[in-house]
């Protein structure tokens, strides 16, 4: 279920990138055409200066050949050379001397400009002109290359849309490969790894993360497969028996003595069977994140001696001995972590040489002072370098031959249940076989 609408990437790239560049584009453009108009204006003013002056001149020049009629025949004369032009010419009490007609080529716009200017005659007279420039032209090319202007602008704008939108879209595909390369994976094929012919470096991250994440589900799974198989198996046995006894106690009649062997025989099973399911329900309540809840501090010295007075019937049983050496102070879960040390103990009762010492080993750990290290260390057959990373898995064993044939069947969650209450300690666990000697056990965060 998504949190939100979705939305395409292409789209929204394409139209930011779009109109950022309508901005900047419009920006550019609006200052040039700014600075165009002023640069218009200027020259307008010059040219309007110039015309002004050389008007100044040919009025002065007549007025010395030949008075007001000279001044008025030439300016009638010049007057459609001054297309776009008006000149006005009026005495100092106000009376017209000349002007050019308000029509035709003549009439002016909304963009004049106009210039006064005094010219006095040689009999003393003063007249007063003005002088008028229509420069509609000039603001007419303004005006289009204003709509030049925006329309580039536009078309900028969809032209990178359409671009970006397009590049996006073809720089996307790797992305639509992955989707459909994980798509394409089922539990049936969760050995298949995302790849990509010529990955991006900013994918590569991805690729990387998502294909761990693969090999850590695919273990997972394959753990969770087997974990169901040895469950299976593991309860097929003790369900037969109590099958089969319970069908040969019903076949014919039977005494109250055989039938109460039966069911205590039957019993046995049920414990079995009950203990198995407890320990299963302690992993997974471990997996789920549980933590142990630490006490007081305490020796875990005489914790191990507690454990190890629960011991002392099977130990001495199997001619052994027990030696507990070194300690350490630690706030721990005491229950915890005296199943630990029993699982571990049973565990190294059943496989160490008659007549040597079992130790359990207490000490800080060398590699790392924050943890306390609580090793069982027995005499007997070592183990396989290759099988000591699996001792800690579900019904794990690594040799069937090693347990002594008429000795009570575990269902191997023992060193399962040690690795749990390592990982609720913030702790791990340790394995070492050599020259003989096997060391199991775990670590607890001193904190």
């Amino acid at each position: 279920m998504t949190s939100g609408c979705s939305h395409s990437i292409s789209r929204r790239l394409s139209g930011k990138l779009a109109l950022l560049t309508m901005i900047v584009f419009g920006a550019l453009f609006a200052s040039a055409y700014v600075a165009m108009s002023m640069l218009v204006r200027e020259k307008n003013a010059e040219e309007l200066r110039a015309r002004t002056a050389l008007i100044k001149e040919v009025i002065e020049l007549e007025a010395r050949r030949g008075g007001e009629i000279a001044i008025q025949s030439r300016l009638q004369a010049d007057a459609p050379m001054r297309a776009s032009t008006r000149l006005e010419i009026q005495y100092a009490d106000g009376r017209s001397c000349y002007a050019d007609p308000a029509v035709g080529p003549h009439v002016m716009s909304a963009h004049s400009r106009s210039e006064d200017f005094q010219v006095r005659l040689p009999d003393g007279q003063l007249l007063r002109a003005r002088y008028t420039m229509d420069f509609a032209g000039d603001a007419r090319m303004g005006d289009k290359w204003a709509v030049i202007l925006v329309v580039v602008t536009l078309a900028s704008g969809a032209l990178v849309a359409g671009g970006t939108s397009w590049h996006v879209r073809r720089q996307l595909r790797p992305l639509h490969d992955l989707a459909a390369q994980t798509r394409s994976i089922s539990p049936r094929g969760l050995h298949r790894r995302l790849s990509l012919a010529d990955p991006a470096e900013e994918l590569e991250p991805w690729i990387e993360q998502f294909n761990a994440l693969m090999e850590r589900l695919e273990r997972a799974y394959a753990q969770l497969e087997g974990f169901n198989a040895d469950v299976a198996h593991e309860l097929r046995t003790p369900l037969a028996t109590l099958i089969g006894e319970t069908e040969v106690a019903l076949s014919r009649e039977r005494s109250a003595d055989s039938l109460r062997d039966t069911l205590a025989s039957n019993l046995e099973e049920m414990q079995r069977l009950s203990a198995m399911v407890n320990d299963m329900l302690f992993l997974s309540h471990a997996d789920r994140g549980a933590v142990a809840r630490r006490g007081q501090p305490v020796s875990l010295a005489a914790l191990a001696r507690q454990v190890a007075e629960f011991h002392e019937g099977t130990l001495d049983e199997a001619g052994l001995k027990l030696d507990v050496v070194g300690d350490a102070t630690v706030a721990v879960d005491e229950p915890l972590v005296k199943r630990a040390l029993s699982n571990l103990l049973g565990n190294a009762t059943r496989f160490a040489a008659p007549g040597s010492t079992v130790e359990v080993k207490i000490g800080a750990e060398p590699a790392s002072p924050a943890e306390v290290e609580l090793v069982v260390c027995n005499r007997g057959k070592g183990i396989e370098p290759a099988l000591l990373p699996r001792l800690f898995d579900r019904f794990f064993r690594a040799d069937e031959s090693r347990c002594c044939e008429g000795t009570e069947q575990h269902h191997g969650l023992g060193l399962a249940i040690v690795a749990a209450i390592a990982r609720m300690h913030a702790g791990r666990t340790l394995a070492r076989s050599h020259d003989g000697f096997t060391e199991v056990g775990f670590t607890v965060a001193a904190a």
